[in-house]
Formats: C-alpha cells, structure tokens, sequence
C-alpha cells in the first residue's frame, strides 16, 4: 500500500452516508485537501445542482460530475467526497478504481431515511417517497461501490467524527 498522505482517497455511498462529512475531517486527519464532487461541479457550472437537473437534465449533470471527478484525481492528493451516483458510469469506476483508494460509506437505508427526513436541501433525484427512492438507488448501486471498495466502513447511526476516525483507521492499514 501507498503512504495514504500521497494517494487520493474516495469516499463513496448512497446520498446521506455522510461523504460530505466526513471528508473534510478525513482530510484534516491525513494532511490532505478535500474535495466535494457536487460543490466543484457547482463552482464550475456557475449553477446548483437543483438548476443543472432542472435546466439540462441528469445526462449534463453526470458529464460534468464525471469532469469534476477527473479535474479532482489529476490534483493533488486529496480526500473525495465523490456523488452518490457518480459510479454509474464505467469510466468513472475504471478512474476511481486506479487512482484512489475507495471507501464505500455503507449505510442502511433506515438511517438514511432518519437523516434524509431531517435535512433541508434539494436532491433531485430524491424526490417522491424517500425510503422506496433510496431502496431502488440502494439495489442499483450496491454492487458498483462493491466492485471499486478499496474498503467498507458501515456507518450506522454514527456522528461524523467517528465515521472518520474508522476511515482514517482503514486507509492507514487497521
């Protein structure tokens, strides 16, 4: 394995595992930087997420988070907080797969239902009944952040920095 201080590590999960989170404390832990996928798309298209979605439609949306996730592996190492739908795309696993060491947040669909209920913002793709949302997401999914996991952190009810501290634990070995 390499020094995790010179390697990107990507945090990956469905929308609420806490990659957002999660990530900046990881950052803080290795010396690294972090980057949130959604927030450099964002900063880049000059528009939210919500307004991309609505205006151009999910197609755009995955063209520019597949952009941001390449503009983020060819920087400095850094700590990923990648989009929970950014592994659909196979160029994007084959990316993350050979330029970072994976992560995969599991959380059950319970507690993003519990977390989720609780938050104020627009997440498109969301919409309608939370929990039959999240399970179709969740079949989808599983198998794909599977198949890039370097390792599985289950996350559980657990706060943030917790969350963290076990991911940080599993990028420097156990």
């Amino acid at each position: 394995m390499q020094d995790p201080a010179r390697e990107h590590v990507a945090l990956v999960g469905l929308s609420g595992s806490g990659k957002s989170a999660v990530a900046p404390l990881v950052a803080a832990a290795l010396g690294l930087v972090s980057v949130d996928l959604d927030e450099l798309v964002v900063r880049r298209a000059g528009r939210s997420v919500a307004e991309i979605f609505s205006g151009q439609g999910e197609p755009e949306f995955r063209r520019l988070e597949s952009a941001a996730l390449g503009h983020a592996v060819s920087g400095p190492a850094a700590v990923i907080a990648t989009g929970g739908g950014v592994l659909l795309d196979p160029a994007n696993r084959e990316l993350l797969r050979g330029r970072c060491r994976v992560v995969w947040l599991r959380t059950s669909v319970e507690d993003l239902v519990d977390r989720l209920g609780a938050t104020e913002g627009v997440r498109p793709l969301l919409a309608g009944d939370l929990r039959t949302t999240l399970c179709a997401q969740e079949a989808e999914r599983e198998a794909l952040y599977a198949e890039v996991a370097t390792c599985v952190v289950d996350t559980g009810a657990l706060p943030a920095v917790e969350v963290a501290r076990r991911v940080v634990e599993e990028v420097q070995g156990g």
